[in-house]
């Protein structure tokens, strides 16, 4: 069962500087700012909600189709995706464009200075959802604007269901904007900051967006999730992490886990479980596609964590 993956393709290029930022920023002097911090620990990942949802989805047992946007620089992540078995037919590359990337820099207080360039992203609408066959599940997450909102209509549409998963991207949309996404999708993911401003943006409550949706996600980091299902609220618990080495794509991993269970048609108490597993995974290694895991280990980490079987 193919699973449309609508997002970005990015590099995140993180770079840690070995003092303080404060030590080097005068506040007096923030109109006439003009710093260079030294980072000799340089490391590139492979990154994007696209990217990272796949690879995810890819280890349970799915089959991810990625849909997205890249630029002239994209060869090294054509070359991983090749490695890891994932389609590159609709993945598009934009001439005169870069890959969207992170530059992120870190001080020794996990204070983070960041510099995004969407690059190609920008022209996410170019790909169009009919043009992907055989799919009977998708999610439309952060990407171009124009691309989000022209691949949700094309998923309604065609009558495909999608999670909407708007994560950084919400800040673009209006609440009546939000409110098309939401009644074209099937399915809301977002986490607890997110469903904040989603609310504020659209004035209605979590309660009232649910309505509109067959479950609406809200994840609460190490307080689990809430899944709200027919006027009701199930309460995911957590798993306790091996160990916490970097949050960066632990939401992408825990929609993999989600997108998987309404594939194979599990109910919420288990799809929610299998993302919350799938994000504690991640959070113990680090960049958004470092870890590795087989189905028989998911299942098997499932029984202990959950005293139940993985169907």
């Amino acid at each position: 069962m193919r699973t449309l993956i609508c997002g970005s393709i990015a590099y995140d290029t993180i770079m840690v500087f070995s003092d303080h930022f404060k030590n080097h920023i005068l506040p007096d002097q923030i109109h006439i700012l003009n710093v260079a911090f030294l980072v000799p620990d340089m490391r590139r990942e492979f990154g994007g909600c696209a990217g990272n949802i796949a690879y995810s989805l890819k280890m349970l047992g799915g089959d991810p189709l990625i849909m997205a946007t890249v630029g002239e620089d994209y060869q090294p992540y054509a070359y991983r995706l090749e490695k890891l078995r994932l389609s590159q037919d609709h993945i598009r590359k934009v001439d005169g464009s870069f890959t969207a990337q992170a530059f992120i820099t870190t001080d020794l207080d996990d204070n983070q200075i960041t510099a995004f360039h969407p690059g190609a992203m920008s022209f996410s609408h170019h790909n169009r959802v009919p043009d992907a066959h055989d799919v009977v599940l998708g999610i439309v997450a952060p990407d171009g604007r124009d691309g989000m909102i022209q691949h949700a209509r094309e998923f309604g549409e065609a009558g495909v269901p999608f999670v909407f998963d708007p994560g950084q991207g919400l800040p673009m949309f209006n609440g009546d904007e939000l409110l098309e996404f939401i009644r074209l999708a099937d399915y809301v993911a977002t986490n607890d900051y997110e469903a904040k401003l989603l609310q504020e943006r659209t004035g209605k409550s979590v309660a009232e967006l649910s309505r509109h949706v067959k479950a609406f996600v809200l994840t609460q980091g190490a307080h689990g999730s809430l899944i709200f299902v027919d006027g009701k609220e199930i309460k995911i618990p957590p798993v306790p992490p091996t160990r916490v080495v970097d949050p960066t794509g632990c939401g992408d991993a825990y929609r993999a886990g989600l997108l998987y269970g309404i594939a194979n048609g599990y109910d919420w108490k288990i799809t929610g479980r299998l993302a919350s597993l799938l994000g504690s995974i991640k959070i113990a290694q680090r960049g958004p596609q470092n870890h590795e895991f087989t189905r028989d280990a998911i299942a098997e980490h499932f029984a202990e964590a959950f005293d139940m079987a993985l169907p």
